[in-house]
């Protein structure tokens, strides 16, 4: 029998503030035969996206404007960064958005969000107490999503190969490719060890790591470049090990937007980018 996936889904932060390793590195797991530098991308090239918390080197989770005022990151980064506590105590918390020093004045929490149970939404919605046309906010994608389809995921956690897992950090932000294996409320990517003869492993293939969650998964087609989820954890699979979080065969978790799109445009009060 299958476990509940409430205790089978290792996020992708908290271990992350509980090692001290810092080295020359950068985030997200890769091909142990891809040269880093190829998965290597410019923060300026998808300004949309920011890290919430720097701890030294570290950038800890992430986050993807979707509206002049609103952005959209993982629940359970609110309170495993300082986002939570700050706004409890009455203060904004500061971010850097596209280049821009902005505020965080609120923070919506999804109402199924809650670890301990099987309808578990792991997603909050960040509010900027100045509404801003810039960075450009990134569409959500409408469609159906459909098994196979390649997304592009973007992180500044943990770097590491995929014959190890997660290794160092120095916050550097990188972007790599993979496939989706299975759709539903929330949908899952696998992580393909190019060795192997039946591998349909991508030529950036990659896999979020530690310090990843709330990042983004973006579709690419002929129209631009769409938000299709939000980073939730790694499956722990037989074999799961944190040491080697992201090792070739690991599965990641993301939460479809959307599948939450209602509850999103209710919060916001106006309907979001989307595509067309």
């Amino acid at each position: 029998m299958n476990k509940p996936s409430i205790l089978i889904i290792r996020r992708l932060v908290f271990l992350s503030l509980c090692f001290g390793v810092v080295s020359n590195s950068s985030a997200i797991i890769i091909r142990h035969d891809a040269g880093p530098a190829r998965y290597e991308v410019r923060e300026s090239s998808y300004p949309s996206v920011f890290f919430l918390e720097r701890q030294g080197n570290r950038k800890v989770c992430a986050a993807t404007v979707i509206h002049q005022q609103w952005a959209l990151t993982a629940a359970h980064c609110v309170e495993q960064t300082l986002l939570g506590n700050t706004l409890s105590n009455g203060r904004d918390f500061a971010v850097l958005v596209g280049g821009q020093d902005r505020e965080i004045d609120a923070v919506i929490i999804h109402p199924d969000f809650d670890l301990e149970a099987a309808g578990d939404v792991d997603l909050a919605l960040l509010r900027f107490k100045q509404a801003s046309a810039t960075p450009r906010a990134m569409p959500i994608h409408l469609q159906e999503l459909q098994s196979d389809a390649i997304v592009t995921l973007l992180g500044w956690g943990y770097f590491g190969l995929g014959t190890t897992g997660r290794q160092y950090n120095d916050g550097s932000l990188r972007l790599a490719m993979n496939r989706i294996t299975d759709v539903g409320r929330r949908f899952k990517i696998r992580f393909d060890d190019p060795r192997d003869s039946a591998s349909q492993a991508l030529p950036l293939e990659g896999m979020p790591s530690l310090g990843d969650s709330g990042g983004p998964a973006l579709l690419e087609s002929n129209n631009g470049v769409f938000l299709v989820g939000i980073t939730v954890g790694e499956l722990e699979a037989d074999g799961f090990s944190e040491e080697t979080q992201g090792k070739y065969g690991a599965v990641a978790v993301y939460e479809s937007v959307n599948m939450q799109l209602d509850w999103i445009e209710t919060v916001i009060g106006s309907s979001v980018p989307f595509d067309s």
